[in-house]
C-alpha cells in the first residue's frame, strides 16, 4: 500500500512552502470533515481536483483514497496534522499505518471559499521547510530508499518519454533497438569488477548494480539474488524497483503500454546478455523476474 501511494508524479515531490502556518481553526474543520467522509465512504469524484499537470489521474486519485478508507486505523487519522496553507492550497502532513507499515503522508486540498476538494496524497515530503537562515549548503535529507525510488521514477519517466519521440520519428524497431547498451555494459563490468572472466565479471556486475546502484534492496521489498554462478550457466532473482514503478504510478500508464515497457527491459537485458556471451530466458514468477543465463554455443 505505502509503495502505491509514494509515486504519483515527481513533479509534487516538494512542498511549495517554507514557513509553517499557524493551525487555523477552519483548516483544521476541513481535515476533520475529510476523515469524516472518507470513513463513511462518501468521497465522490466531484470531491476531487487533483493538479492540473494530474488531470487525468482523476481515477487513480479515488482508487487510492478507497484502498486507504479499507485499510485505515481511524484512531490515527483523528490525530491533529501538521497544517501548512499556501495560497488556496492547505497541505496536512500525519503519520498513517498501512499493511503493518508505518510512514509520514501529505495530503493536499484545494479550498474555494468554504469549499475544499482532495488534491493529491504523497509519502515523499522533503522538509525544506527546516532551512531558517542564509547562506545554506546542507539540506534536509530523505531515506536512502526512497531517493533510489526518485532517481528511477525520473529516470524512467524520462526513458519512456523518449520511446514515445523515437516511436514517432523513427518507428518502434528503432525505438527499441536505441535502447541496446551491451557492448557499454559489458565493458562496464570488466573494467569495475576486474577479479573474474567477463562472463563472471558481467554477471557479478548485474547484481550489484540492480541492488547498490539502482536500489533494488531492503529496506524495500525490492532484492536482488544470485543463485548460482558458474562457468556455464548462472541464476538470478530479482523483484525490481522498475515493474513496481508502472504497477503504481499513474502517468507510465497513460503514456506506454505495458506490453512495450516490459519489451524495452527486455530488449535491454538481451543484448546485454548477448554481449556478454550469454543465452538469457527471462521469465516472470508473480512480481519475481527470473534470469537464466546459459553460455552460448
Amino acid at each position: 500500500m505505502k509503495r502505491a501511494i509514494l509515486l504519483l508524479t515527481v513533479a509534487v515531490l516538494l512542498l511549495f512552502c517554507t514557513s509553517k502556518v499557524t493551525c487555523g481553526q477552519d483548516d483544521l474543520k476541513i481535515w476533520q470533515e475529510f476523515v469524516s467522509t472518507l470513513k463513511k465512504g462518501e468521497i465522490t469524484q466531484d470531491k476531487v481536483r487533483p493538479y492540473p499537470e494530474m488531470a487525468d489521474l482523476k481515477g487513480t486519485l479515488m482508487g487510492f483514497l478507497k484502498t486507504m478508507q479499507e485499510k485505515a486505523s481511524w484512531q490515527e487519522w483523528e490525530a491533529t496534522p501538521e497544517i501548512y496553507r499556501v495560497g488556496q492550497n492547505v497541505h496536512y502532513l500525519i503519520p498513517l499505518t498501512f499493511d503493518g507499515e508505518k510512514d509520514e503522508y501529505c495530503f493536499t486540498f484545494l479550498t474555494e471559499g468554504d469549499k475544499w476538494y482532495f488534491r493529491h496524497l504523497e509519502t515523499i515530503t522533503i522538509r525544506l521547510d527546516k532551512i531558517s537562515s542564509f547562506p545554506v549548503s546542507k539540506f534536509p535529507d530523505l531515506p536512502e530508499e526512497k531517493k533510489a525510488w526518485q532517481r528511477e521514477e525520473i529516470y524512467w519517466s524520462e526513458q519512456v518519454r523518449l520511446f514515445n519521440l523515437l516511436v514517432e520519428e523513427k518507428g518502434k524497431d528503432f525505438a527499441f533497438g536505441w535502447f541496446k547498451d551491451g557492448h557499454g555494459y559489458l565493458l562496464a563490468a570488466r573494467t569495475w569488477v576486474p577479479f573474474y572472466p567477463p562472463k563472471k565479471a558481467f554477471i557479478l556486475y548485474l547484481c550489484w548494480e540492480q541492488a547498490n546502484l539502482r536500489g533494488n534492496k531492503p529496506p524495500r521489498d525490492n532484492y536482488v539474488v544470485l543463485e548460482k554462478l558458474e562457468d556455464n550457466q548462472a541464476f538470478v532473482r530479482m523483484k525490481l524497483m522498475y515493474f513496481d514503478l508502472y504497477k503504481v504510478t499513474g502517468h507510465l500508464k497513460q503514456q506506454i503500454s505495458f506490453e512495450d515497457y516490459k519489451k524495452i527491459f527486455e530488449t535491454i537485458w538481451q543484448d546485454r546478455a548477448e554481449k556478454a556471451g550469454w543465452k538469457l530466458d527471462i521469465s516472470y514468477k508473480g512480481d519475481e523476474c527470473v534470469f537464466n543465463f546459459k553460455k552460448k554455443t
